[in-house]
């Protein structure tokens, strides 16, 4: 019985380690977003014509979901206004890479902006898996701005229980 209570106490401290990392990247995300909040307090405006504002709102946190099955993981990411040509995914070790780019089109119809907070750039996101993948076996698609990536286990996690003799 204390085995599998340890076993047990080892899965939640991991589970809240990767809450936590999760956590810690959000709480990052909104530092950097609140100094510009207590900073910026006119409108900016872009005259008609001009070329886009130098800074664009900048992209938070992928909003995304890691599932679990018996034989594979699945993460899906919510990529809006996103082509699959713009995105670039790779596998490393037990890490998920996932980046890209939205560039900026001006739907020009002779106006001035007023509001502009529709994210463009270049973006990374990094997502620890709970285990090894098997890379090659891969598969990724995307449907309706969410992109799903099915990843394959490479069979039992790495590690394992040494006996003291």
């Amino acid at each position: 019985m204390l085995d599998s209570l340890k076993k047990v106490g080892k899965e939640v401290g991991k589970e809240l380690n990767r809450a936590w990392d999760n956590l810690s990247e959000g709480w990052r995300e909104m530092l950097s977003r609140s100094g510009d909040a207590l900073t910026h307090f006119t409108k900016r405006k872009v005259p008609e014509g001009s070329a886009p504002p130098a800074r664009f709102p900048s992209w938070s946190i992928l909003a995304g979901e890691m599932e679990e099955t018996e034989k594979a993981i699945l993460v899906r990411l919510e990529v809006p206004g996103l082509d699959r040509d713009d995105l670039d995914l790779m596998i490393e070790g037990n890490t998920l890479r996932v980046s890209g780019e939205k560039r900026y089109v001006r739907e020009d119809e002779g106006g001035n902006y007023h509001i502009m907070e529709r994210a463009y750039g270049s973006f990374q996101r990094m997502i620890l898996l709970p285990q090894e993948v098997d890379g090659e076996q891969a598969e990724a698609s995307l449907n309706n701005g969410v992109l799903t990536v099915r990843l394959p286990k490479t069979g039992a996690p790495s590690g394992r229980r040494i006996k003291v003799m």
